[in-house]
């Protein structure tokens, strides 16, 4: 029900989650093998990697667990960690590969950027930070709380920072919870009209920013979008309507729940890990790092944005994020004039 508080497992506090480890899952011998036999078939196919489907790759025993897993992400929790993925025993190809194919069973892989990367690479590589248009995964400085253009949002870490670049996640449906029951005038804001600065990936016949609410009340799911950032830089655009106190407020209110000792998870993806999120009910940020001075050693993650089948539904607006659709299976993602999908195999 609108505007009342959501009893749901993705409605969870840390204390609830630190208490036993049921959100990770570790590979076994067995499954690393499998994946890498799946993966060399697929380098060995003729076709680009983005036309490889789920039938091409064949995970006869993980392939459950990864369902499951995805589910439970999905429908449940919110949130996954998956361990053992052997990123430092075998080649970037494989690596990818490997990764793009366990994608395939939790969903449709989409772009995500305007260069049509189906995997992303989360490594600084240059950008300036305080440009307007800079998406801060090019970068080392922190992000804030925010989620991903699509259902799911799948990090895997190959290396890590020197110093910093931890991983925080928090339960958007807490923060709701808790802002429904301490400031309910706050609620009726972030359930109306938000301005979402397209940082220049405009698609063909768009606006370089959309409108879309924080709550989001549609046929009985509850979904969530929040990015403070591209909030506040919508407002360089003229046509956007100015933010008012009341906007101001919420996103302190949103950032301290968000953000505090009682919702906040802390950690350190290692090498190897795959952490899985869903942009309806969980929010991410990251920690600004220090690197390493060897290229070959700099924190770097590889990012899949999925669209599963059987996803929730969403109300319209959301086609404006979504890449045009809200279709389960067919939605997310960023593409622009000219944009080509590829995988590539380092950050461009």
């Amino acid at each position: 029900m609108p505007f009342q508080p959501l009893n749901s497992p993705a409605a969870w506090k840390v204390a609830d989650i630190t208490s036993n480890e049921d959100w990770i899952y570790r590979l076994t011998p067995e499954d690393a093998t499998e994946l890498g036999a799946a993966a060399e078939a697929a380098l060995a196919d003729s076709r680009p990697l983005h036309e490889i489907t789920k039938e091409d790759f064949l995970l006869p025993t993980l392939g459950p667990k990864l369902d499951a897993i995805r589910k439970e992400v999905s429908f449940g929790r919110g949130f996954a960690l998956i361990k053992g993925v052997p990123v430092h025993d075998w080649s970037r190809a494989k690596v990818v590969a490997s990764y793009y194919g366990i994608g395939l069973y939790w969903g449709k892989a989409v772009s995500n950027n305007k260069k049509g990367h189906l995997v992303g690479h989360i490594k600084d590589i240059g950008h300036d930070p305080n440009k307007p248009e800079t998406r801060l995964y090019a970068t080392a400085a922190p992000q804030p709380y925010h989620n991903d253009a699509s259902d799911l949002v799948a990090l895997l870490c190959l290396h890590n920072a020197k110093e910093g670049g931890v991983s925080h996640w928090s339960s958007s449906i807490s923060v709701h919870n808790a802002i429904i029951r301490d400031r309910p005038d706050l609620a009726e804001v972030l359930a109306g009209p938000w301005f979402f600065d397209r940082k220049g990936e405009v698609p063909p016949g768009k606006k370089p920013f959309f409108e879309i609410p924080v709550f989001n009340y549609h046929k009985g799911w509850l979904s969530i979008n929040y990015s403070d950032n591209y909030y506040l830089l919508s407002q360089r655009h003229a046509e956007v309507p100015r933010l008012t106190p009341a906007h101001y407020e919420a996103i302190r209110v949103f950032n301290e729940l968000a953000s505090s000792d009682e919702l906040r998870m802390d950690y350190v993806l290692q090498p190897g890990d795959i952490q899985l999120l869903s942009n309806h009910t969980c929010l991410h940020a990251r920690g600004g790092f220090v690197d390493f001075d060897e290229p070959d050693k700099r924190r770097h993650l590889l990012r899949l944005w999925l669209s599963p089948e059987d996803e929730r539904p969403l109300p319209d607006v959301y086609s404006e994020i979504l890449g045009g659709s809200v279709e389960p299976g067919k939605r997310g993602g960023i593409v622009c004039e000219g944009t080509v999908l590829n995988v590539p195999l380092e950050a461009e």
